[in-house]
């Protein structure tokens, strides 16, 4: 007796657990798939920004723009930050609030980057719960038809039934709630970089635009005032 009271592996638990552990089982699949490719995707896509704004900071008060952007442009391929930072010296000409747009336009589109996949783990996170309540009903309209059915009821046949009926919740709650904290995770280190790139960018645009009104100044030093002729 004290042997069949052991405990019940994964496939036995798959097994009790009846037809919904099919899509719940597809469920944890997509979720620890899409999971592990965005933690990938981040780490491969540096998301650090402190030493990008302190290099560009060194170039902008130096007035070489040119060679702040042939920096950016070899590390655009593995930091997002470099390729939004390109906007503020790939065309130097432009004015303030015209950088402002372009670094806007491609800050959006690397954090859209960032953020694809995030809707699949929501809606993993919402599915499954719903998938393994669902099963625990079909599991408990089962118990209760084996119930009507017996000649005889007695506590065990209501235990059996509902203990595999409330298999299919258990795994359905451990899903969500795994997605729903890698999803967390996810969230606040795109959040965290919008902020920064946000701050960086609006600091760099002030040093270019001071950049820019010092060189400025000497050429209106020059100008000799009309009263010196009078």
């Amino acid at each position: 007796m004290e042997t069949q009271e052991a405990g019940f592996s994964l496939l036995e638990l798959f097994k009790m657990g009846g037809f919904f552990m099919w899509p719940l089982l597809f469920f944890s699949i997509a979720a620890v798939a899409i999971a592990l490719e965005r933690a990938l995707y981040l780490m491969y896509h540096n998301l650090q920004l402190r030493d990008l704004q302190e290099s560009l900071e060194g170039y902008i008060k130096a007035g070489n723009l040119a060679g702040a952007r042939k920096y950016l442009e070899a590390l655009t391929k593995r930091r997002m930050g470099a390729r939004i930072l390109l906007g503020l010296v790939k065309k130097p000409e432009l004015s303030e609030r015209q950088m402002e747009k372009a670094v806007e336009a491609e800050a959006m589109s690397c954090i859209n980057a960032l953020e694809n996949g995030f809707n699949f783990l929501t809606a993993l996170g919402s599915l499954s719960p719903l998938t393994g309540f669902l099963g625990t009903v079909s599991g408990m309209i089962g118990a209760f038809r084996s119930i009507a059915q017996a000649t005889e009821v007695n506590a065990q046949i209501v235990a059996n039934g509902i203990y595999e009926a409330l298999i299919t919740t258990v795994f359905g709650l451990i899903i969500a709630i795994i997605t729903m904290i890698a999803h967390s995770l996810f969230s606040h280190v795109v959040d965290r970089f919008a902020f920064e790139i946000e701050k960086a960018c609006s600091e760099l645009i002030t040093e270019i635009a001071l950049s820019r009104s010092r060189r400025r100044a000497p050429a209106q030093a020059d100008i000799i005032p009309l009263e010196e002729y009078t």
